[in-house]
């Protein structure tokens, strides 16, 4: 009989996590499972499935090798369709634990899935906080008390002087800042970024090779392809692609954090957030390298400090902010969003190049980084006025890095603004013009980002000026965005009628080709 059952899930992939505290080899045993609705309950893309797949095979090979008894349910093309709660409902059958525990899922749905099954075993279980992150929910649940509204700026300054992270020993910020975005956010020269370093390619091994298989045919109708997969599913290879990053391209990360370039998917980019979500890495030896290579002079400060920023900042805040505001903030649309997302989302369709080349990039390999996702395929989801829950469920769906826990917040509050300002504090709004000085997109693009209106006006400026004009009493009562709505007030009535048709026309195109996919995939 087992005496303690431990469950692992697929974004728990760390040996040193809490829950193994105390395990006995002779009575106890982790049970982890593959199951269809997993990939399917969005239509996950193929690179995204298969990093999952193979990272947990490998963590279930690494803990049998160690003498640990792990029950592990794989799927196959002939498998039948399952759900993560039915599977764990056999297997509590089957093994009759004497108690259950697990760690914090990154998931809600997965989270009251698995506490309704186990209430129901009548088996005792235990949630236990996952010690991977700096902050738990209950802190940041108090973090919020007696404040009006949440700015990550002044969560990460409290989480700077707690963790000592970045910090001198009088108690102020190292370098006499707390950020460096003065020094930050540059384009490339009109040359191009020229030769970027390549990086570690994590190298496919006999269990990734099956798991490409598995997932080519199982779930060939799935969007991208496996062609080029190279993501790290071992933490040696996740400690490889860090070591990496810290030594070639952390450099020159904080200068050119922001800038896109046709044909330059990596740039210079760390790529590890697949590697820290599936808990390969921790975020505290990320950090650690990060400082330690500014003391030792390798890496400047504005590069140092903002990426630490992006791992103690933005990734302790979004999941702040995701499980205190979950459930009811999956369903948050303050703009009031009703459009569907273009079907070049999941294609790459388009002759537009910026979103051509980002969408094109992530069905390819996974990953777009940030500002490929906020203010290019992000933007014109906003733009158009896409409801947020499919905005949501497409970058769930294609980034080989998307966990709920983070993705939901950086889509629906940061992209979408659809939680009314408690992720950003005002939308991202902007024309092409913003793409234009930040990549060499538009330099091959039939559009022109600095029109509005006319056959070869920018989508993205069009959208934009739609947007003020059908927002403009609400975004009126937003300081930040006064600037910008007051342009509109230089806008004729004939000129707003234009932009107006203009837009109904994009949306008319994007309800069509909607049409023609749907058939497509029938």
């Amino acid at each position: 009989m087992t005496r303690n059952l431990i469950l692992v899930f697929g974004d728990q992939l760390d040996r040193q996590a809490t829950v193994f505290d105390g395990f006995d080899f002779q009575k106890d045993a982790v049970w982890m499972a593959e199951a269809d609705h997993e990939s399917t309950f969005v239509w996950s893309a193929k690179q995204r499935i298969a990093i999952f797949l193979s990272a947990m095979r490998h963590f279930r090979d690494h803990l049998r090798n160690e003498g640990i008894i792990v029950h592990y349910t794989e799927l196959s093309e002939s498998s039948e369709k399952t759900t993560l709660s039915e599977l764990l409902q056999k297997a509590l059958l089957e093994l009759s634990p004497q108690q259950v525990f697990f760690t914090r899922p990154g998931e809600w749905r997965v989270l009251k899935g698995c506490e309704a099954i186990l209430r129901d075993s009548g088996i005792p279980f235990e949630c236990i906080e996952d010690a991977h992150f700096f902050t738990t929910p209950d802190e940041f649940s108090e973090h919020c008390k007696g404040r009006r509204s949440l700015r990550m700026e002044f969560f990460y300054r409290e989480l700077r002087k707690r963790t000592g992270i970045l910090m001198e020993p009088d108690g102020k910020p190292c370098g006499g800042s707390w950020n460096f975005d003065q020094d930050n956010r540059k384009s490339f020269p009109k040359q191009g970024p020229g030769k970027t370093p390549s990086g570690p390619f994590a190298k496919v091994d006999a269990i990734t090779r099956e798991v490409i298989s598995l997932v080519n045919n199982r779930f060939a109708s799935h969007p991208g392809t496996l062609d080029s997969f190279h993501w790290p599913v071992t933490r040696p290879a996740a400690l490889d692609l860090l070591r990496d990053f810290i030594e070639y391209r952390l450099a020159k990360f904080g200068s050119y954090q922001d800038a896109m370039w046709k044909d330059h998917h990596w740039l210079y980019h760390s790529w590890i957030s697949a590697a820290l979500n599936l808990k390969l890495l921790s975020p505290a030896e990320v950090c650690s390298a990060a400082e330690t290579a500014w003391r030792e002079e390798k890496a400047p400060i504005n590069a140092v400090e903002g990426f630490i920023r992006q791992i103690l900042g933005w990734r302790e805040y979004v999941r702040g902010v995701y499980w205190h505001f979950m459930p009811d903030y999956l369903d948050l649309n303050t703009l009031e969003a009703t459009e569907k997302l273009p079907s070049f989302y999941w294609n790459g369709d388009t002759s537009y190049a910026c979103l051509k080349a980002s969408i094109q990039q992530t069905l390819d390999h996974g990953y777009a980084h940030h500002i490929q996702r906020l203010m290019v395929t992000g933007l014109y989801a906003l733009l158009l006025g896409v409801e947020p829950r499919r905005v949501h469920e497409w970058y769930l769906a294609v980034y080989v890095d998307a966990v709920e826990w983070v993705e939901l917040p950086n889509v629906l509050g940061m992209s979408q603004y659809a939680d009314g300002g408690i992720m950003a504090s005002k939308p991202y709004a902007a024309t092409g013009k913003y793409i234009q000085r930040m990549s060499n997109y538009c330099d091959n693009c039939p559009k022109n980002p600095s029109k509005r209106t006319g056959p070869d006006a920018c989508p993205f400026t069009t959208l934009y000026w739609d947007f003020l004009l059908r927002h403009e009493k609400t975004l009126r009562k937003n300081q930040r965005m006064a600037f910008q709505v007051k342009n509109l007030d230089r806008i004729n009535e004939n000129e707003r009628q234009a932009i107006r048709e203009q837009a109904s026309k994009l949306k008319e195109e994007s309800h069509q080709a909607r049409e023609d996919f749907a058939k497509g995939r029938s």
